[in-house]
């Protein structure tokens, strides 16, 4: 049996009860994005039961879902990638982490400027990652100076070029920024941002890494590992859980290279957790506050859905869902407060028979996902989460 686990990074769809506290009231990815292109053209996910979500806006159901569906809220204190991920994997995280609305403080910058001997910093500031290349770009290439900056989410980020500092060096300012937040200082996560000069325009390239705070022991992908049971981590997965329970990690390109990795672990592991980030949603169109981009997305992966789900045998069971949502027409570029939706697939027959538990309904936690998959594989039971299977 394999679990094929895909997360739709941020696609949300519609504000949970607190979101007013986050900011985010008003803000519904999927909501949104249906509103403005009705037509979108999803139809495998809307035959596993997309549009049947309790509380889902402005689309539509149809009258037998093949697939399980339903919702989650977020138990924990965050809108973020990693105490979304973590919760889905039993990890309740109570406080928030750290964020730094004005930018790093000089004894941090400092102590970063001696540890990795970069001589100074560029920038020091919340702003969008693509905007704050153009804009320091030129000073990058002239001085050396690695960029620094941050947003919303609690992530301390560096921007480089691979041509003037490159990738392995930017990797090591990153471990050594990830030493340094700690304690008190901690961020959930050190992003490294490599970059390039294409055409006298300054792109990031795909080399992305996370160094996120170590997690607690205590969650699925351990459980999973400890059992003897294959953990495939694709996409930003590994990052997120800092390597702990993973056996296997595999990082991506972009959404479309996500799923061709997923397939090519489908024919190489013939029992284990193939779990799987597609980050374009957030990062590519989300973040950036682009609504075409994102519809257009959705309709690549539902294009695909079909090949993942013909590489499935008779006892795989395949769970899409989101980790947060990212509204690209809701104001700011931040990730927005949401339940997530949850899509549920097997084709056994105990899975296809069900007619009647085909609506998960509300779920109280994410870690109610985590907690179906510890079922299913026998392993220990998570500290948070009721499973749905």
């Amino acid at each position: 049996m394999r679990v094929i686990w895909i997360i739709l990074d941020s696609v949300g769809m519609g504000e949970l009860p607190d979101a007013e506290a986050f900011g985010d009231k008003g803000a519904d990815t999927l909501g949104h994005l249906f509103l403005r292109y009705p037509d979108m053209k999803i139809p495998n996910m809307r035959k596993l039961g997309l549009g049947n979500i309790d509380g889902i806006n402005n689309t539509y159901p149809v009258e037998k879902p093949e697939g399980m569906y339903g919702r989650a809220k977020e138990l924990s204190n965050g809108k973020d990638t990693v105490t979304g991920h973590w919760e889905m994997a039993g990890i309740y995280t109570e406080e928030a982490f750290r964020v730094y609305p004005d930018g790093f403080p000089e004894d941090i910058i400092n102590e970063f400027i001696e540890k990795t001997g970069c001589g100074g910093v560029l920038g020091n500031k919340v702003a969008s990652g693509t905007e704050i290349i153009k804009e320091l770009g030129d000073e990058h290439y002239k001085t050396g100076y690695p960029i620094i900056y941050t947003s919303a989410d609690s992530v301390f980020q560096i921007a480089a070029s691979k041509e003037v500092t490159g990738l392995e060096k930017l990797y090591e300012m990153c471990k050594t920024a990830r030493e340094i937040l700690t304690g008190d200082r901690s961020v959930a996560r050190v992003i490294a941002r490599p970059f390039t000069k294409k055409n006298e325009e300054y792109v990031r390239t795909p080399e992305r890494r996370d160094f996120s705070v170590e997690p607690d022991s205590e969650n699925l992908l351990v459980y999973l590992k400890e059992a003897g049971i294959e953990v495939c981590a694709i996409g930003k997965i590994s990052d997120v859980f800092a390597g702990k329970g993973v056996t296997r990690d595999i990082h991506t390109k972009d959404n479309m290279d996500g799923v061709d990795k997923t397939l090519e672990c489908m024919k190489e592991i013939e029992h284990g957790l193939i779990f799987t980030n597609l980050v374009e949603f957030d990062s590519t169109w989300g973040h950036r506050r682009n609504p075409e981009g994102y519809a257009k997305g959705l309709e690549d992966f539902d294009a695909r859905l079909p090949e993942i789900i013909s590489a499935m045998q008779d006892d795989d069971i395949l769970i899409i869902n989101a980790d947060h949502g990212c509204d690209p027409t809701f104001k700011g570029t931040d990730h927005t407060r949401e339940y997530i939706p949850i899509l549920v697939y097997g084709k056994a027959p105990s899975l296809q028979s069900i007619e009647s538990c085909r609506n998960i309904g509300t779920r109280e936690s994410f870690a109610d996902i985590g907690a179906s998959i510890a079922k299913l594989f026998g392993v220990k039971s998570l500290k948070i989460g009721e499973s749905f299977l």
